[in-house]
C-alpha cells in the first residue's frame, strides 16, 4: 500500500471514532485514544490490536497521532540518493529514528521514536481533526 493511500484511510478511521467522541472534552478524548482503550472499543483502527501487539513498546502508547506530525512521504520520492529514491524522512530528524534502505528506496524508521504517542505532546498539538495536526506530512 502507497503511503499516500494509507494516510487517506487512516484519516478517515480517525475521523470516524471522532464523530462519536463529540460530547467529550479534548483531554477526554486524548485518553480514549489510549491503547488499551482502543483496542478493546475501536478493534479495527490498527491491524496490531487484534495480535495484541503494538507499533512501540511503552507504557502509555496514545495512539491519537498514529501517524506523526514530523514524518515526511512522498510515493515518488524526494530526491535520488546513491542510486535510491529517497520516500520518506523524518522533518526533525529525531534521534530515535533511523533509515530502512531497499535496493531501490529509503524509508525512514519510526519504530524507535515514541514521542507522537505520549499525551504531553498530543495535548501541546491538539486539534480534533487529525489532517489538520499532520497536514505537513504529504506533499499535497
Amino acid at each position: 500500500m502507497s503511503y499516500k493511500r494509507w494516510f487517506e484511510r487512516h484519516g478517515k478511521k480517525h475521523a470516524a471514532v471522532m464523530r462519536k467522541l463529540t460530547h467529550l472534552s479534548d483531554k477526554s478524548v486524548i485518553a480514549y485514544f489510549r491503547y488499551d482503550n482502543m483496542r478493546l472499543h475501536e478493534p479495527d483502527f490498527c491491524p496490531l490490536y487484534a495480535e495484541g501487539k503494538k507499533c512501540h513498546e511503552m507504557e502509555n502508547l496514545n495512539c491519537y497521532l498514529c501517524a506523526c506530525p514530523n514524518f515526511r512521504f512522498d510515493d515518488e520520492g524526494f530526491e535520488e540518493i546513491e542510486g535510491k529514491s529517497l520516500k520518506s524522512y523524518c522533518a526533525v530528524d529525531s534521534k530515535e529514528g533511523s533509515r530502512f534502505v531497499t535496493d531501490d528506496a529509503i524509508h525512514q524508521d519510526c519504530s524507535g521514536c515514541t514521542i507522537p504517542h505520549c499525551e504531553a505532546y498530543i495535548e501541546k498539538h491538539f486539534n480534533r481533526d487529525w489532517f489538520e495536526i499532520i497536514k505537513a506530512v504529504s506533499p499535497q
